[in-house]
C-alpha cells in the first residue's frame, strides 16, 4: 500500500528559484532570510540546471577568507551541475528510501516530460508518512 503513495501528492510546488546569472550574494542573503537550505537553478527556458545548496554556498565563505576580501560572482560559479532528480510517479517509499542512501536534503521532481514541477524534502517524505499511518 505504501509503495502506490506518490510523492507528487506531498512535494513542494510553489519553488523558490535561482538563476544562473544571479549574483550569488543576493542568493546567499535570500537563503539566509527564508531559512531555506538550498534552490533549483532554472535557466530562461524553465529549465533545471543545477542546484544551490548552503554547502555550495560556503565555498564563497571560505574563498573570501583566503583572498581576505568579499569573492563574489554569480551563482553558476558555485552551484551543483551534477543534479540528482525524481520522477513526480515515484513513491514515497522508493524516495524516502534515496533519502537513507544519501546526504540531500531535497530532490528536484520532474515530470514524465523533463519539466521541473516541484521539490520534494525529507521533511515532505515524513509529513506523508505520518498521514498515511
Amino acid at each position: 500500500m505504501f509503495r502506490s503513495v506518490l510523492i507528487k501528492d506531498y512535494m513542494a510546488t510553489n519553488l523558490t528559484t535561482f538563476t544562473p546569472d544571479m549574483a550569488i550574494s543576493k542568493a546567499i542573503k535570500y537563503l539566509n532570510t527564508h531559512q531555506i537550505s538550498g534552490a533549483p537553478v532554472i535557466d530562461e527556458r524553465g529549465s533545471l540546471v543545477g542546484m544551490l545548496s548552503e554547502k555550495d554556498c560556503l565555498q564563497v565563505a571560505l574563498q573570501s577568507t583566503y583572498y581576505e576580501d568579499w569573492v563574489g560572482g554569480v551563482v553558476s560559479e558555485y552551484m551543483t551541475t551534477e543534479v540528482a532528480t525524481v520522477s513526480d510517479t515515484s513513491s514515497v517509499v522508493d524516495i524516502a528510501e534515496m533519502f537513507l542512501k544519501s546526504s540531500y536534503k531535497r530532490y528536484p521532481v520532474i515530470s514524465e516530460d523533463g519539466e521541473l514541477v516541484g521539490q520534494i524534502s525529507r521533511s515532505d517524505i515524513l509529513r506523508a508518512l505520518e498521514i498515511i499511518w
